[in-house]
């Protein structure tokens, strides 16, 4: 443990420690997956060099407070570090069991939770989202005119299970726009689930004009949400209870949940207090808030540990340990381009590093290798989180990318661009 403290702190202050004890820095006796028999593996020392470089300089500079990073190649794992700190604040070092809220990468985890119940017949893509939610019968289309007034008009499609995993539903976060439909919906998923139980939150929504007409648009927001309520009504249990069931149990994540206990509220690493790009005092809001429902579309915590082996378990097609969550051809398809030439794909104005991607089940996935600002293989699928954590799949590299941090600024866009460099400039090959 001591020598453990030393290679953080020392990271934190700018120094580049590179061995094989500093690679694999854990504060747990059990690493995630299996270890490679040489650590970085697959990786030049060069470019492992590098990625420590490049946290050393993004800590040094309070651009982050810590991070841990966890990568898994040919399924081994090759990277599992702690970084900086867990809470500068008091000058805690950061640690491989640190929690952070996941924000939207609970997404990804919702969608697998649905897929699940897809595959037993009981939630087929096409069928509309009434046969579970009724309030959602009659939708009305919001339409703004050239002086900005808004009118509506019957939705001609209804919402589908699919427009909910792929974001093409019209329900969307009112923190996302200015219009006059935006301004009837909660900012965000975390947001909504402060204020409104599930009841509550479904009725808000289902009284809403949709921004766009289901089906013909890509545009994040509160589909997976709604998706997780619908999973709680097939299962009549909590969605914390049905993920645990369905997926953390059999992926073995035992850090992850949407209720953290008191006790492990230790763990929880925390942001900079002054956002690094406005000079403004930042916080993430549900670190001290209780949620009235498991929200799927933000609220769970986990670890990198945990979601490393989540990832894992998508790359070998829905398996883990001889555990299966998703047969291969659901997992194929999930992680296929869901949105047709007919719907139109705003998914690259999220960021720069979404461009050339088309949109999943849950995921974004790679369409064209060179349009994005990001690197990476058509077929690669992603998700990340609103406060800083990040997360990548890429199949023909057979890696698994997590980083944790806690970064709720828009810096956290520009470390995700930073990341990916340093990453794939590693590579041996």
């Amino acid at each position: 443990m001591k020598k453990f403290l030393q290679i953080g702190l020392a990271a934190a202050f700018g120094f580049s420690l590179f061995t094989s004890s500093a690679l694999f820095a854990a504060d747990t006796s059990k690493a995630p997956l299996p270890l490679s028999s040489t650590p970085g593996q697959g990786f030049t020392q060069e470019g492992l060099k590098r990625i420590d470089a490049f946290f050393a300089d993004q800590i040094a500079a309070n651009n982050m407070p810590g991070a841990v990073l966890a990568v898994a190649k040919n399924g081994k794992l090759v990277i599992f570090k702690p970084y900086g700190y867990l809470d500068k604040a008091n000058n805690k070092p950061m640690t491989t069991d640190a929690i952070f809220n996941l924000a939207s990468m609970t997404k990804v985890m919702a969608a697998v939770g649905g897929l699940t119940f897809y595959e037993e017949g009981k939630l087929p893509l096409n069928a509309p989202i009434t046969n579970w939610l009724p309030q959602f019968k009659d939708m009305k289309v919001g339409k703004i005119d050239a002086d900005g007034n808004l009118t509506t008009v019957p939705a001609k499609n209804p919402i589908t299970i699919q427009d909910l995993m792929r974001h093409t539903n019209g329900l969307t976060y009112g923190g996302r726009g200015a219009t006059p439909v935006h301004q009837f919906y909660p900012a965000g998923s975390a947001p909504a689930a402060v204020q409104y139980n599930a009841q509550e939150f479904i009725d808000k929504l289902a009284s809403a004009p949709l921004l766009y007409e289901p089906g013909t648009a890509w545009d994040y927001g509160f589909g997976l949400d709604v998706l997780g309520i619908i999973e709680e009504k097939i299962a009549g249990k909590p969605l914390g209870t049905v993920m645990q069931e369905r997926i953390w149990n059999k992926v073995g994540m035992p850090n992850t949940t949407f209720n953290l206990a008191e006790k492990e509220r230790a763990r929880l690493a925390q942001p900079l207090p002054i956002d690094p790009l406005t000079g403004k005092p930042q916080k993430v809001d549900i670190h001290t808030q209780k949620v009235k429902f498991d929200c799927g579309g933000s609220c769970a915590y986990s670890t990198a540990g945990d979601y490393i082996r989540f990832g894992q378990m998508l790359l070998n097609g829905g398996s883990l340990e001889g555990k299966k969550v998703l047969g291969p051809q659901t997992v194929a398809f999930m992680t296929s381009n869901h949105l047709n030439k007919d719907i139109k794909n705003n998914v690259g104005g999220t960021e720069p590093g979404r461009v050339g991607y088309g949109f999943g089940l849950g995921v974004a996935v790679r369409t064209d290798r060179g349009l994005s600002a990001i690197n990476g293989n058509v077929g690669d699928f992603t998700w990340n989180g609103a406060y800083g954590t990040i997360f990548w799949v890429d199949p023909k590299e057979q890696m698994v990318v997590v980083m944790m941090g806690v970064a709720p600024g828009e810096i956290r866009k520009v470390h995700r661009e930073q990341l990916n460099a340093v990453i794939y400039g590693a590579l041996e090959k």
